[in-house]
């Protein structure tokens, strides 16, 4: 099956490229041409890759931790329609036996597949944090690290865990990480009282980055530089960013671009009331309010986001002052090199998926395709 995809500008790895067509065999881009003469019809102002949010747990009023059957089907049309072509689910700290049914569950909808935005494998946000900025993680629920715990769960998963989040100072915690990039798994840090000197030796250890930087860490201090301090100063990890104003303080933002502009990462950290209206939700097992889109739980604290990607990549340049195509590949290229899976999903190249999306020229979605796809809007 073949179809076209024709653009007045597209965004390739090189630049932009005026009057260029998609062309797609069996949702894989197969070449970037020039329009033909004569062809005044355009599918898109800016034909761009299509984003990669590495770190879901809701929207649509539904959790990934949530039993019913349609749950992560209702999450990845939902996805799609933020101009998501891909994602990870993300569990929360629950019981094991939660933790392992969600694993079991996002594993059955990888190798199925289904409707939306393409579902990557899974993301294990807690229960191996500690007390201090733990969010609205519940601690009488976090665990001590346990190698064999781990490859269970991994197990569970049917080898699609992509990311575990850990505290660096949990015991064990580098030869847990030790272990889990030999078996394949990203690691990332947060929810933590980890100092500079202990985030830097995980990063020395292989540790991939920071989860939602400057939330739920050691913030940035003159004496002790702490975790915002470790990230932002080695050129090695990846930065989450919950880029949406309330989150991160624009200020913060853009003290991120300054120091990390290759190693931003753009996630929603969504939540269940994404996309829904002002009221009361739960995360993590707890009661949560949203006002004027932003959830918090009883004592004040943030409690996931209503972000979405695409207005995440706006902010970015709006509140940031990085330009559009920066703001694109921190939602697109770098998350798809976080995973290694840059060789399939994260630009418009030949041989890749035809994960794509068409935004007008203030950077607002008109339409997603997913391997070559329309998806209802």
């Amino acid at each position: 099956m073949t179809r076209l995809l024709r653009a007045r500008h597209l965004l390739s790895e090189q630049g932009w490229l005026e009057d260029r067509q998609l062309r797609i065999v069996n949702g894989v881009i197969k070449a970037i041409e020039p329009i033909p003469a004569g062809i005044p019809a355009r599918d898109a102002e800016l034909l761009c890759p299509a984003f990669i949010d590495v770190h879901v747990h809701g929207g649509a009023g539904v959790d990934v931790m949530d039993e019913a059957p349609d749950t992560l089907d209702r999450l990845a049309m939902h996805k799609a329609r933020e101009g998501v072509g891909a994602w990870l689910p993300t569990t929360v700290t629950a019981p094991l036996s939660d933790i392992t049914r969600t694993l079991a569950r996002i594993a059955r909808r990888c190798q199925s597949g289904g409707p939306g935005a393409m579902v990557l494998g899974g993301y294990l946000e807690g229960p191996y944090f500690t007390p201090q900025n733990r969010g609205a993680h519940a601690p009488e629920l976090f665990r001590e690290l346990d190698i064999a715990e781990l490859d269970a769960l991994i197990a569970a998963s049917q080898n699609t865990l992509r990311v575990v989040a850990l505290a660096p100072e949990k015991p064990g915690a580098i030869e847990a990480l030790r272990h889990l990039k030999q078996r394949g798994v990203r690691v990332m840090l947060g929810h933590s009282a980890a100092g500079y000197a202990q985030t830097v030796a995980m990063f020395d250890a292989g540790a991939d980055g920071l989860v939602h930087c400057f939330n739920g860490m050691t913030g940035l201090h003159h004496r002790e530089p702490g975790m915002v301090g470790a990230g932002l100063s080695d050129a090695r990890p990846w930065l989450e960013l919950i880029a949406d104003g309330h989150h991160v303080h624009p200020v913060a933002m853009r003290l991120c671009c300054g120091w990390a502009p290759a190693r931003l990462v753009l996630v929603t950290d969504a939540m269940r009331a994404a996309g829904m209206p002002d009221g009361g939700y739960t995360l993590c097992g707890q009661p949560v309010e949203m006002r004027d889109g932003v959830v918090r739980t009883a004592a004040g604290g943030l409690a996931g986001s209503t972000l979405t990607m695409d207005a995440a990549v706006r902010n970015m340049v709006t509140l940031a002052g990085v330009s559009p195509e920066e703001a694109i590949a921190m939602a697109t290229r770098h998350p798809a090199r976080l995973l290694g899976i840059d060789d399939r999903l994260g630009s418009l190249t030949p041989g890749k998926y035809a994960n794509a999306i068409a935004l007008d020229n203030a950077l607002r979605l008109q339409q997603t395709w997913i391997a070559g796809v329309a998806q209802l809007r």
